[in-house]
């Protein structure tokens, strides 16, 4: 079972992100404060990477109806390729932090680095997803989440398949980038492919039908 909060004392808000190693799309992140009592259903929660997509999405709104407070922030490709991903990360998280409805005494971070949110103090805390209930979370609230981003996006280029990888790179992904080029989802920063000298541009789905494949 994870642990409940850090401290004894004070509002903790787990925070995470997703898509950090896509090719495309968003990178998007979750902030989320759990009470201190928690119920069965919320002592269930672990790491969305060890969680299948039906376990997830299950756990998403038990996560929604129970937290005192949760939101979302998300930092498109075209600013991850101005800013880099990292930085875009910490981003998404800040941006999610904001929206919060309740001020939190103590961040608990995924991960071994962040840059400072406000006068808020933070934990940096690796695999912390696996660790703490509150951490995870916003593992899953950001995993469902953008999921739920790319799902759609995938109405919009069908292509890349990203109802099933998500934009991440996968085999399938890479060789349909190598045959129909990049689109306006993806980022230009990351390497897309062996080469990328020669990549055409696929606009997605606008007043002619998709590339059949």
């Amino acid at each position: 079972m994870l642990k409940k909060y850090f401290t004894t004392k004070g509002i903790e808000a787990g925070c995470d992100e997703a898509g950090r190693g896509c090719l495309a799309g968003p990178v998007v992140a979750a902030a989320v404060i759990l009470p201190r009592k928690i119920n069965k259903q919320l002592a269930m929660l672990d790491d969305s990477k060890k969680l299948n997509e039906k376990q997830r999405n299950e756990l998403r709104p038990i996560i929604e109806k129970h937290a005192l407070a949760y939101a979302i922030g998300i930092v498109s490709n075209t600013e991850i390729d101005k800013i880099n991903i990292l930085k875009a990360s910490f981003l998404a998280m800040h941006r999610a932090l904001d929206q919060l409805k309740m001020k939190a005494d103590l961040l608990l971070i995924d991960g071994n680095r962040f840059t400072p949110f406000k006068t808020i103090p933070h934990e940096c805390i690796i695999k912390g997803d696996g660790k703490y209930l509150a951490i995870a979370a916003a593992s899953i609230l950001a995993k469902t989440y953008r999921d739920e981003i790319m799902e759609s996006l995938h109405v919009q280029f069908p292509v890349y398949e990203w109802n099933k990888n998500k934009g991440y790179p996968t085999i399938l992904h890479r060789n349909r980038i190598e045959k129909y080029g990049t689109c306006a989802q993806h980022r230009m920063s990351f390497n897309l492919v062996n080469t990328q000298l020669e990549l055409k541009f696929y606009p997605g789905i606008t007043t002619a039908s998709a590339p059949k494949h």
